[in-house]
C-alpha cells in the first residue's frame, strides 16, 4: 500500500499526477486526508475526495509515502504530528518517500535530507536543511525523491514508479500516454 496525504491548500497536479501514474503501473495507492473528513480542497479550489482519512490507517507502514506541495497545503501537512510520525518511521526503514514543490522543506525539517541531494520550489531552499540543494527539476538520493513544482509533476511521478517497478516500467507508462 502507497500513502498519498492530502491537506487542504494541496497542489491539484502534484497529487493526481503519482496517483495515476503508480495506478497505471499497478500500484495499490490510497489517498489519505489528514482531517476526519475525506472531501480536501486543493489549492485551486477543487474539492477532493481522499480514499481514506489518517484515523482509518492501519499501523503497518507502506511501501511507499507521497506529500505533495502547495500551500497551504505543505504547512498543513507539517503541522500534522502522525504524518510527520509516519514519514520519520518510514524513513528509518528506507522506505520510499515522495515529497514535491514545497513539501521537501517538511522532510529538511525533520531531519531527512542530512548529506543527500535535494529540491524544492524556489525560496524553499533553507528549509532543506542539512541537503545538498539541486537546482534540477527532480532528484532522487536513496529512498527519498524530491522535486521542484508542478511542472515535475510528470518525471516526479515516473521516479515513483521507478523506484518501485523499474525505469522500463515507467518508460512503457510514459510510451502509453504519449510524453
Amino acid at each position: 500500500m502507497i500513502y498519498e496525504f492530502l491537506a487542504d491548500g494541496f497542489e491539484l497536479v502534484e497529487a493526481m499526477t503519482p496517483v495515476d501514474m503508480l495506478r497505471r503501473a499497478g500500484a495499490d495507492i490510497m489517498t489519505v486526508s489528514i482531517k476526519d473528513d475525506k472531501a480536501v480542497k486543493a489549492s485551486n479550489g477543487v474539492t477532493v475526495i481522499a480514499d481514506a482519512t489518517l484515523s482509518e490507517l492501519s499501523d503497518i507502514l507502506p511501501h511507499m509515502i507521497i506529500l505533495p506541495g502547495g500551500m497551504p497545503g505543505a504547512s498543513n501537512l507539517r503541522a500534522c504530528k502522525k504524518v510527520c510520525e509516519l514519514v520519520t518511521a518510514c524513513s528509518g526503514k528506507e522506505i520510499p518517500i515522495g515529497a514535491i514543490c514545497a513539501a521537501p522543506y517538511i522532510l529538511g525539517e525533520l531531519g531527512l535530507l542530512k548529506n543527500r541531494e535535494a529540491t524544492c520550489y524556489p525560496g524553499f531552499e533553507d528549509k532543506l536543511i542539512g541537503a545538498k540543494i539541486s537546482d534540477k527539476n527532480c532528484v532522487r538520493d536513496g529512498h527519498i525523491i524530491t522535486a521542484a513544482g508542478m511542472g515535475a509533476a510528470l518525471p516526479f511521478s515516473c521516479e515513483l514508479v521507478s523506484i518501485l517497478y523499474g525505469m522500463e516500467k515507467a518508460e512503457e507508462i510514459l510510451r502509453s500516454i504519449i510524453a
